[in-house]
């Protein structure tokens, strides 16, 4: 098995308790059905679950960030996509999920339990019913151009992102993409719901071939929920310097642990989604 923990870091190279669940997704069939059967028991809504993500590549985080569909509206301002509400038996009983078959004809089932790891399942803005308008809002303190343009809590624009083939802040190669980080569906909330979004040439490339990023992104944004997968720190694309002492200068880098993912490379991967708390 190959090892992605950076030599460089000089941590050991062991998974802890708390990515369990990740491994728990490549189990055979049967022990899986017994898997779901205990994480459901306790909540709503957990289990097996496929999902679209961009890639894990190096470092000690089990498996892919997931993607958040997005949309523009005609003003330019950028929302995620929530999935549609439908009320399903669970357990002998009626629950209310949160689930779009078929996401705009993309052939992949967008769910909110891509979302339900690192206790984002308990967060307020995550409960399928809860009421958003959806739109990014602004954080502060990750990239100098953002702080500068936006105050947090605004919503982001396209038009923002307009100079996507040029920008550059010193880390890693300019042109490539132009991100910005913000939160979703956390207005009123204790626990606010982290997103990166980018903007990228690469990105509309990507929409062109591929049926999933073409119905999830919007003249090549895209989005993902913030948490990693390891010990849900919050990563970023080209924002630490330290990133290229691992390769991840033009990457999304978790400078934590120095687990790394590749904004470029969607793929379709599976875990072992945590229920959400009994309503």
């Amino acid at each position: 098995m190959s090892d992605k923990y950076p030599g460089e870091s000089g941590r050991r190279r062991f998974v802890k308790g708390v990515v369990g669940s990740a491994t728990l997704a490549s189990v055979g069939t049967g022990a899986a059905a017994s898997i779901e059967v205990t994480t459901a028991s306790t909540g709503q809504g957990g289990g097996i679950t496929q999902y679209k993500a961009i890639e894990n590549t190096a470092g000690p985080a089990p498996r892919g960030m997931p993607m958040v569909p997005i949309e523009i509206d005609g003003d330019g301002f950028i929302k995620g996509v929530w999935p549609d509400l439908q009320t399903v038996n669970e357990g002998g009983q009626e629950i209310t999920v949160a689930r779009t078959d078929d996401f705009k004809g993309s052939g992949t089932t967008y769910s909110s339990a891509w979302f339900q790891y690192c206790g984002v399942q308990t967060y307020e803005g995550i409960q399928p019913e809860f009421e958003s308008d959806n739109y990014f809002k602004a954080s502060t303190g990750t990239y100098d151009w953002q702080d500068e343009v936006y105050s947090k809590g605004d919503r982001l624009n396209i038009a923002d992102f307009a100079d996507y083939e040029e920008w550059g802040n010193g880390i890693g190669r300019s042109g490539i993409g132009k991100p910005g980080i913000a939160t979703w569906r956390s207005e009123g909330t204790e626990s606010t719901v982290p997103v990166q979004i980018l903007r990228s040439a690469r990105i509309e490339e990507m929409a062109a071939e591929d049926p999933w990023v073409d119905a999830a992104t919007d003249q090549g944004v895209m989005a993902w929920l913030d948490k990693c997968t390891h010990f849900c720190c919050v990563p970023a694309f080209k924002a630490y310097g330290d990133s290229g002492k691992f390769g991840a200068e033009d990457r999304v880098y978790c400078q934590c642990h120095q687990s790394v993912y590749d904004p470029f490379s969607v793929q379709s991967t599976s875990f072992v989604a945590l229920p959400r708390p009994d309503e």
